[in-house]
C-alpha cells in the first residue's frame, strides 16, 4: 500500500512539473511570435505613415509611385501583425500536451519557412518590375518594383530571423523528447524504447 501511495504522489507531482514546464516552453514561442508581430506591426506603421508622407509630397513621376506602394504594403503588413500579435497572446498560459506542442511549433516554423519563399518571389517580383519599367520608360513600374523589392528584402530578414528563433526554440523540445524516454501527457505515461 505505501508503495502504490508513493507512486501516486510520484506520478501527481510528475505531472505538475510536466505541465508547468510544458506551459513555460508553449508562452516561450508565443513570446517570441508576439514579439516579432510587434516588428512587422510597427514596420507596417512606419511605412504606411513615410509613405503616406512620401505620396503626398511627391508631385509625381517615380517616387509617388514609390510611396504609393510602400503605404499598400506598410498597411497590409500592419494588417497581418494584428491578428498574429492576439493570436500569440490569447495562447498564452494554455495547457497543451506535448503532441499539442509539436504541432503547435512544427505549424509556426512552417509558417515563417512558407513566408520566406514567398519573399524571394516578392523581391523577384520587384525585380521584373523595375526592369520592365526602365525598359518601357514607365515611371510607375518601375516606383512599384523598387517598393515591391525593398519590402519584399525587408520581409525575407524578418521571416528568416523568426524562423532561425522558432527553430532554435523547437529544438530544445525536440532534443529533449529525443534524450527522455518517457513521456507523460497529462493522462497516459509511455516509455518509448529503440531497439
Amino acid at each position: 500500500m505505501r508503495k502504490i501511495l508513493i507512486l501516486v504522489l510520484l506520478l501527481i507531482s510528475l505531472r505538475s512539473v510536466a505541465q508547468d514546464s510544458l506551459r513555460v516552453y508553449n508562452d516561450t514561442r508565443n513570446r517570441i511570435t508576439e514579439t516579432g508581430m510587434k516588428i512587422l506591426g510597427s514596420w507596417g506603421l512606419a511605412n504606411v505613415a513615410v509613405g503616406s508622407a512620401g505620396w503626398a509630397a511627391s508631385a509625381g513621376g517615380q517616387n509617388r509611385y514609390f510611396y504609393q506602394m510602400t503605404t499598400i504594403w506598410g498597411g497590409i503588413n500592419f494588417a497581418i501583425a494584428i491578428p498574429g500579435y492576439f493570436n500569440a497572446r490569447r495562447k498564452m498560459g494554455t495547457d497543451l500536451t506535448v503532441p499539442e506542442s509539436l504541432k503547435d511549433q512544427q505549424k509556426i516554423e512552417k509558417i515563417f519557412l512558407v513566408n520566406g519563399a514567398l519573399d524571394v518571389v516578392y523581391i523577384g517580383a520587384g525585380f521584373y518590375l523595375d526592369s520592365r519599367g526602365s525598359n518601357n520608360s514607365n515611371p510607375q513600374l518601375k516606383g512599384y518594383g523598387l517598393s515591391v523589392g525593398l519590402q519584399g528584402a525587408f520581409l525575407l530578414l524578418f521571416d528568416a530571423t523568426m524562423y532561425r528563433s522558432q527553430c532554435g526554440h523547437g529544438n530544445k523540445l525536440r532534443r529533449f523528447l529525443e534524450k527522455n524516454p518517457v513521456t507523460f501527457s497529462g493522462k497516459a505515461i509511455g516509455i518509448q524504447l529503440n531497439i
